[in-house]
């Protein structure tokens, strides 16, 4: 098979270092772009000096250089509409669109389908006004999970154990704009393992990919704030195949 596609990765995380790694091996890509890329990327791409929500210049750069198929990694670039962006320009990308991408960049409407379609979920109340919320809060069993409806990097949740944690967790999303201004989505807690398990989804085929699981908390025995999923591993071998088949 000939080496010869040219493939635009964009991002410049962990995640995106392991695509890069993967595309590396291929034996029909001849060059890898990535954007804006990291010193470890750089190893094995050519990093370019492009963030990954400034749509414009990335669809101007894959389309100036060729470029056969753009991957997307990061959830801030799926959100602002940078696949929907490549393909009205005829180019190919790698990634779900904007609208699609909404289940990860708004809890609440994720909320929201898996209530429609009956995907178990803890109960929910979404607030963008803090005294409604607090009110809410305050009147509910403890502890209470406080959760940015945006994007956060992985940080927007709270799992707060005293009244006094979720008014201030309350404070910073909703008056001090912590993440911007938006909404908050006040969840049940749940107590137990968990594990993440994606899947390539196109049109009505699903490829699931190798499960992972986040140790998201900062500190030992589960204390401290949440992290961005810092100490994930993979496989998980507490998982059976018939969970496993279940979430599939």
């Amino acid at each position: 098979m000939e080496k010869s596609k040219k493939v635009l990765v964009v991002g410049s995380g962990g995640r995106e270092h392991a695509i890069v790694k993967a595309l590396a091996r291929s034996p029909q890509v001849a060059k890898i772009f990535c954007a804006p890329g990291n010193a470890g990327i750089a190893e094995d791409a050519e990093c370019v000096a492009i963030g990954v929500e400034d749509v414009d210049s990335l669809v101007a750069f894959a389309r100036d250089n060729g470029i056969d198929m753009t991957v997307v990694g990061p959830e801030a670039a799926l959100a602002v509409g940078l696949v929907d962006a490549l393909e009205a320009e005829g180019l190919k990308a790698f990634g779900p669109t904007k609208a699609a991408a909404r289940i990860e960049s708004s809890k609440e409407f994720a909320k929201q389908i898996m209530t429609k379609y009956n995907v178990p979920t803890a109960s929910y109340e979404a607030f963008d006004d803090f005294d409604k919320a607090w009110e809410y809060v305050k009147n509910r069993p403890l502890p209470a999970v406080i959760k940015y409806d945006g994007l956060a990097a992985g940080k927007g949740v709270v799992v707060a154990l005293t009244y006094e944690e979720a008014e201030a967790a309350l404070r910073d999303m909703l008056l001090d704009s912590a993440f911007g201004k938006g909404r908050v989505v006040v969840e049940d807690f749940l107590d137990g393992p968990e594990f993440s398990f994606m899947c390539v989804v196109s049109g009505n085929k699903v490829y699931p990919l190798a499960m992972a699981q986040d140790h998201k908390r900062a500190f030992d025995g589960d204390k401290g704030p949440n992290t961005g999923g810092m100490g994930a591993y993979s496989p998980v071998p507490f998982i059976t195949d018939e969970i496993r088949e279940k979430a599939l």
